[in-house]
């Protein structure tokens, strides 16, 4: 089953400003490049061997906000995504959304994961209760199978509860949608 990795919002403002980053940015700052880097190889040694691999493409989700909205206006520091795809790769792409659901902000989008034989979304990233969590149940409405790379999406405390609990809260929520919710360690040490 073909998969698409999901990089959920890992941008300046949410992950690396010291004023505003979630507490837990330095996790999921670790766990994203350690999960990039074997997914980039994973994808490198199938082409170099010419076979198929599970994983077919990254992409990398961006949120934008109008000024009067928020800090994540297109072009602005806080915007910008710690991590990028790379130039000319055409297994990378960059979606821009405006929405928590990165499906309901590119409509399009399903079917061009679809067209190309995409069936299961893997994803991370920040904020777990809002835009995580909203991408997942969007992907299983579409008609992909979903699974969430435990410990690697997190969110800020919300004043009643820390974020450790938001994020199990948001993994049972997803779990029972159909979700698989799987650690991130696991995942990765079965793309070689």
């Amino acid at each position: 089953m073909a998969a698409a990795l999901f990089v959920i919002d890992v941008q300046n403002d949410l992950a690396t400003d010291p004023a505003t980053r979630i507490p837990h940015a330095s996790r999921i700052n670790t766990s994203g490049e350690k999960i990039i880097s074997a997914a980039r190889a994973a994808l490198q040694r199938a082409e170099n061997n010419n076979t198929s691999s599970r994983l077919k493409t990254i992409v990398f989700v961006q949120h934008e906000e109008k000024p009067e909205d928020g800090t994540l206006v297109r072009g602005s520091d806080p915007w910008k995504l710690v991590f990028e795809p790379l130039p000319g790769d055409a297994r990378e792409r960059l979606v821009a959304k405006w929405t928590r659901d990165t499906f309901e902000s590119n409509p399009d989008l399903a079917s061009e994961l679809k067209a190309s034989g995409i069936e299961e979304i893997i994803a991370f990233g920040i904020q777990s209760e809002c835009c995580v969590e909203s991408t997942c149940a969007g992907a299983l409405a579409a008609g992909f199978r979903v699974t969430l790379l435990s410990g690697a999406h997190s969110t800020y405390d919300n004043g009643a509860k820390k974020a450790e609990e938001l994020e199990r809260e948001v993994e049972e929520r997803l779990r029972l949608k159909g979700a698989k919710v799987v650690p991130w360690e696991e995942v990765v040490a079965a793309w070689p």
